[in-house]
């Protein structure tokens, strides 16, 4: 290991010992069991600075969803608990009789509660500012995230391009450019609903009816598209659907352009406006006008209790290129970073502001790989000592509250509702869950049968944990942790929960 490491977690490993604290029969046991091999896990237990467990600390892993506790922890002490996105509308044009004699200008902040109500609201204020008619164009200004278009030329991730984690952020993103679906069936028809209202846009099915259970209605879903004639959209559904079955499903079809611009389109109008133009991207910065309308987002702590509750990959990637391009503002919410000379990209400066908050808590960066922030990511690694540092500076922070307030409670919340039922660690561990095709993980915080908090951190980096088999060996280390101390602690270890 590096002479320059000074991360408290891996003082108190060299303290304790790399070697002398194996991990727990039990999970050894489940591993052997799943032919998870040992070195594909990587492990850290702490109790304050005493260490429990310690099984490959400073092994280099993909973290999945682990990754975002660095993104948002970053994000809580360098942008603070009032930062909020923002978007404006504005002008360079003056009002005459009614008629905005230019163009209408949409700024993206990074709002990451853009949606179809707060584009109502913000039409709204125009109307009530006497404007009926925009006589130039809608300009989306994209510019706050460079590239403006960060989706622009990615290969698809996985299979499911149109699912929902799989949309890429912009610093215009409205409604995290998803159509609600609704289907419902007969035993001989299919009605479908859509929403939200877009300008020219349409749906329809060649889905084909079955006798499958409704329950199972997914297993005959195939990936959506959409046809193009003239200026109007045709969303195609395709694959099978029960019969007698109603169910709603979200997918991301349309390019993020069309989409804002087809709602805005039939926003404005259904408010009695019009628009001689048409909506366009702006391309480049639009210089200084004065504002006409505007939405801002929740709080940052808020917007961050849906990121790791739910692990929702967008908002983890906006909040990540948030740190490359807005600075708090307490009157504002946020304001944009002074321009960068070096022309570095978003990603990278967002990257560099991660870096340099482990260089403030004295975590070392070595093995540690950022790509989008999100763990949605095949190139992203992390140690398992790292992470636990990222834990150690949670407890230790100003925000701690705000911190803890978006982990996922084991059996009671987000991606922690179904697990660890019939533990000790039941309403009480706080853990940031991880899951890609051979990628399992947990980070943070296990109470003891002391009710001393422990930080946890374990990774699996292996095909074989598949089918809850890592998930089995991940719950039975918490309830280990859950039940050390005390006079439970030698209580003998539940079946793993599998369900």
């Amino acid at each position: 290991m590096s002479s320059s490491i000074k991360s408290l977690v891996l003082a108190a490993l060299l303290a304790a010992g790399l070697a002398h604290a194996a991990l727990p029969e039990p999970v050894a046991q489940l591993m052997q069991s799943a032919q998870i091999p040992q070195e594909a896990a990587g492990v850290i237990v702490m109790r304050g600075d005493t260490v429990l467990v310690s099984h490959n600390p400073t092994l280099s892993m993909q973290p999945a969803s682990t990754m975002k506790l660095f993104t948002t922890m970053a994000a809580l002490e360098q942008l603070g608990p009032v930062f909020r996105g923002r978007t404006e509308f504005r002008t360079n044009a003056d009002v005459v009789n009614g008629v905005l004699q230019g163009d209408l200008i949409l700024r993206g902040g990074a709002d990451a509660d853009l949606n179809e109500d707060a584009l109502s609201h913000m039409l709204q204020a125009l109307r009530n500012q006497g404007i009926r008619r925009i006589k130039g164009d809608i300009v989306v200004d994209r510019q706050l995230f460079q590239p403006s278009r960060p989706d622009a030329g990615q290969p698809p991730f996985d299979e499911y391009p149109w699912a929902y984690y799989n949309v890429i952020p912009n610093a215009a993103l409205v409604n995290t450019n998803l159509l609600k679906v609704e289907m419902r069936s007969s035993a001989d028809k299919l009605s479908l609903v859509m929403l939200p209202e877009l300008d020219k846009v349409s749906i329809r099915s060649e889905m084909k009816l079955s006798d499958t259970p409704c329950a199972a209605w997914e297993n005959g879903w195939r990936s959506p598209d959409y046809t193009r004639k003239g200026d109007r959209i045709e969303v195609v559904l395709h694959g099978s659907f029960p019969k007698d079955c109603v169910k709603s499903t979200s997918i991301n079809v349309l390019d993020s352009q069309d989409y804002l611009a087809r709602l805005l389109l039939a926003e404005w109008r259904q408010q009695g406006g019009t628009l001689s133009g048409e909506v366009r991207d702006s391309g480049t910065t639009i210089p200084a006008s004065r504002l006409l309308a505007e939405h801002v987002s929740r709080t940052l702590p808020e917007i961050l209790r849906d990121t790791n509750k739910q692990s929702d990959n967008t908002l983890a990637r906006t909040i990540f290129l948030s740190l490359g391009s807005l600075e708090a503002d307490p009157t504002l919410g946020s304001r944009p970073l002074a321009a960068d000379a070096g022309r570095a990209s978003t990603a990278m400066r967002a990257e560099t502001a991660i870096r340099a908050w482990l260089q403030q808590h004295n975590i070392d960066g070595n093995g540690l790989v950022v790509d989008n922030g999100s763990g949605l990511s095949r190139s992203e690694r992390a140690t398992p000592a790292q992470l636990a540092g990222v834990l150690q500076a949670g407890l230790k922070s100003l925000w701690m509250p705000e911190f803890l307030a978006s982990l996922p409670i084991a059996a009671t919340d987000g991606t922690m509702r179904r697990r660890l039922k019939d533990s000790p660690a039941a309403q009480r561990a706080r853990l940031k869950t991880g899951s890609l095709k051979g990628v399992i993980a947990v980070a943070g915080y296990v109470p003891d049968a002391s009710n001393q908090p422990c930080i946890v951190v374990a990774i699996l980096n292996d095909e074989h944990v598949a089918n809850g088999a890592g998930r089995a060996v991940l719950d039975a280390l918490t309830d280990w942790v859950a039940r050390q101390g005390g006079a439970t602690a030698q209580a003998p270890l539940p079946p793993p929960d599998n369900r």
